[in-house]
């Protein structure tokens, strides 16, 4: 059985903000988005631990704390660090992407160029997500 989920979105470029959430729209899913501009926003969100998103998916160039930094203070919290975290970034930067699953990130999808590409990507990282066991818990 398929699950909203709440997403928590980490990214500070409006544009794939808005990208991201027509693609939502486009598909018919009624996920419940909740935007954060960068890192620190995100822990000041997270910080109220009353409702938790299921999924975090999150760029990795971002200002005041970026995509490694942000994941390397969510993964000591006893708490957030069970989130599930999707890197979604133009950076296929190999020492980056190593980086990340070291830390513990549930996945690294690159951003394609072509809209029907990114369209296709999101929908299969959100109905992957959407049935997961860990999810349904």
């Amino acid at each position: 059985m398929r699950k909203s989920l709440n997403i928590l979105l980490i990214e500070d470029d409006t544009i794939e903000v808005m990208k991201f959430n027509r693609v939502l729209k486009t598909l018919n899913l009624n996920h419940k988005i909740i935007e954060a501009n960068n890192g620190e926003d995100a822990l000041s969100i997270l910080k109220d631990k009353e409702i938790l998103p299921n999924i975090i998916v999150l760029d990795l160039n971002m200002p005041k704390l970026n995509g490694i930094e942000f994941l390397s203070i969510l993964k000591k919290d006893e708490v957030l660090k069970y989130i599930p975290s999707i890197i979604l970034s133009t950076s296929n930067n190999h020492k980056d992407m190593l980086e990340c699953y070291k830390i513990g990130i549930a996945g690294y999808i690159l951003k394609p160029l072509k809209y029907e590409d990114y369209i296709d990507r999101i929908k299969n990282l959100l109905e992957y997500w959407s049935c997961n066991e860990l999810i349904s818990q």
